[in-house]
């Protein structure tokens, strides 16, 4: 993921299953924390995923959030589209690939690359699913 391109950048708030979100400037205004919780698929998870959205804040919004093309396929978001619920297309019934075709397959591959690119430490369960 890569850091803010400047000051002004625009930044979307993160997925949380609760539906469509209004972007906002990158002021630190969003939600300080989102959870991360599959409301159609009811995948093994030990507890919910907390997200600290205020601690993520560095990164370029697009290094997180996207879109998807007329063709299904994935593609970059731009600052002012809105951000549909992650779990509309990473679901089970929407065909995507095994290893996104869920919000916690698709969330553990965007969050785990990225912690076990940059420290480690953050890459173990209890880092995003601890009590809160």
């Amino acid at each position: 993921m890569k850091p803010h391109a400047g000051k002004g950048a625009i930044l979307a708030l993160c997925c949380t299953c609760l539906g469509v979100l209004p972007v906002l400037a990158n002021t630190g205004q969003g939600p300080e924390k989102v959870v991360i919780q599959s409301t159609i698929d009811k995948e093994k998870v030990a507890k919910p995923a907390f997200l600290p959205h205020h601690t993520h804040q560095w990164l370029d919004c697009d290094g997180c959030h996207h879109n998807k093309g007329p063709d299904g396929k994935k593609m970059d978001w731009v600052a002012g589209q809105p951000i549909a619920k992650c779990e509309s297309c990473h679901n089970s019934q929407a065909g995507m690939q095994e290893r996104l075709a869920t919000l916690k397959r698709a969330a553990h591959k965007l969050c785990m690359e990225c912690h076990l690119q940059n420290d480690k430490d953050l890459a173990r369960c209890g880092v995003c699913h601890a009590k809160k």
